[in-house]
């Protein structure tokens, strides 16, 4: 207790008392039956990509991050969390067999398996509902985590080394969903000087 005694050699300190106590933890709740808590076996790491605020690069540090994961020959896959405002339709450019397919799920579904396939560019793995739905998405807290728990169980993401989840600003509904269905490896914290 090297810190006690180093506090109590203060001038102005006249008792140190340390009290240490682990808090109960809670298993998470999960308020849906349908929501999945075991990690994803063809994906080894989960990385998100996150901040308390928008507009602080999130979605660049994310881009960027994949590209450079893959360049440096991995697998890499991006979900693009933010359902109220997904920014990778417009940061990436991936393969569609015809322009009459931007914007619908028509290229994504696979019928013979009843799963999402995400669509590519350079090598990247990428889904975001910025691909299948165009316009503004309005919707309650329990659709959006519907949303997020099919794109995490239904998307065929196939072997991958890296998963970047680029997350929505804030600690709200979709950043605890994802922290439940999901096996979070590492996180990148984005802030502003």
């Amino acid at each position: 207790n090297l810190c006690i005694l180093e506090i109590s050699m203060l001038d102005w300190v006249n008792e140190v008392r340390v009290i240490i106590r682990s808090p109960k933890v809670l298993s998470p709740i999960i308020d849906e039956p349908s929501i999945k808590t075991e990690p994803i076996s063809t994906i080894k790491h989960v990385v998100a990509v996150s901040s308390c605020k928008g507009g602080v690069g999130k979605s660049s540090i994310s881009v960027n991050l994949a590209y450079t994961l893959s360049g440096m020959g991995h697998k890499v896959g991006i979900l693009d969390a933010d359902i109220y405002g997904p920014s990778l339709p417009t940061m990436t450019k991936p393969l569609i067999e015809s322009s009459s397919d931007i914007g619908g799920i028509k290229n994504m579904f696979n019928t013979s398996t009843n799963r999402l396939m995400p669509l590519i560019a350079q090598n990247v793995k990428l889904l975001s509902l910025g691909f299948i739905n165009q316009g503004a998405a309005i919707m309650r807290g329990p659709m959006v985590n519907q949303i997020l728990n099919q794109f995490v169980s239904l998307c065929d993401w196939g072997e991958l080394d890296y998963l970047i989840i680029d997350m929505p600003p804030g600690t709200g509904d979709i950043q605890l969903t994802l922290a439940q269905i999901m096996n979070i490896t590492a996180a990148v914290v984005v802030t502003t000087p």
